[in-house]
């Protein structure tokens, strides 16, 4: 495995082509100036630029252990796109919305993972399983996997759910090291029999080097407003020193999903 430091591309959106009417963050697929198609998460909705921060750090997380995440750009909405916008929900969005937000490369045909139907192999389920803990991702359940099938591999989707206690910031060390109770609920868990072989695989690969090459993607314009923290960097240092801190206590998350993975055996 090898990790090749990530560089987010910025796309000029063009065209807002259809909503996707589902979760908070009320996404939709645009149309930008490099002619592609884009899936948009919008700063103006839901838990806002938090929820595009929880998206960027923990896809990238993803990509660099190897799992499959669409391409992550950002998205650049000028204001004059809600001009032409006949709904009246959506213009108050894309106003809300002006400047720069997130998108993730469009997947044509893709369909939803369907634990009943497809079949996955017990690392890959591990992997993915122990991914989520480590960002605390809540949003990948039987009811909503947020797993798409695409040209006969699994892409993993929507991540803005992750990193829960940046909407706080309070105690973040001490959450840095509680055990996910909610991989219980993880559509995967069932198949997730390689926990502590992927647990020592990615611990030694996942360096501070390649957090802190993550963490410095996140934009200033998207780290202003925190009263509880001084600065930008400030606030990238507590999600570095967070993750770190995760890490090295990973074998508590890992004994929380073994324990939970009883219950289905």
């Amino acid at each position: 495995m090898s990790y090749e430091p990530a560089k987010i591309r910025t796309v000029n959106v063009t065209r807002y082509v259809t909503p996707l009417r589902e979760g908070g963050s009320l996404p939709a697929i645009v149309e930008a100036d490099d002619d592609g198609l884009y899936v948009l998460k919008f700063r103006g909705a839901g838990q806002g630029v938090k929820a595009l921060i929880a998206e960027l750090v923990a896809g990238e997380i993803a990509r660099a252990l190897g799992l499959r995440v669409p391409e992550i750009v950002f998205g650049n909405l000028d204001v004059v796109l809600s001009r032409n916008e006949p709904d009246p929900e959506i213009q108050d969005l894309l106003r809300a919305s002006t400047g720069l937000n997130l998108a993730l490369d469009y997947l044509p045909g893709s369909i939803t993972f369907d634990p009943l139907v497809e079949t996955i192999d017990a690392k890959l389920a591990s992997q993915i399983v122990w991914f989520d803990c480590f960002v605390t991702n809540v949003d990948r359940t039987p009811r909503n996997s947020n797993l798409l099938v695409w040209h006969k591999n699994l892409w993993l989707i929507d991540h803005g759910a992750s990193l829960y206690f940046h909407h706080a910031w309070h105690n973040w060390a001490e959450q840095s090291r509680k055990p996910f109770v909610q991989v219980k609920d993880h559509v995967l868990l069932p198949r997730a029999a390689d926990l502590e072989a992927v647990d020592a695989e990615f611990r030694r690969f996942l360096t501070a080097e390649i957090i802190d090459s993550i963490v410095t993607l996140i934009p200033d314009e998207w780290l202003s407003g925190e009263l509880q923290l001084e600065s930008a960097e400030s606030q990238r240092r507590v999600y570095v020193e967070f993750l770190q801190a995760r890490l090295a206590a990973s074998e508590i998350f890992v004994e929380e999903a073994q324990h939970a993975k009883k219950t289905f055996v």
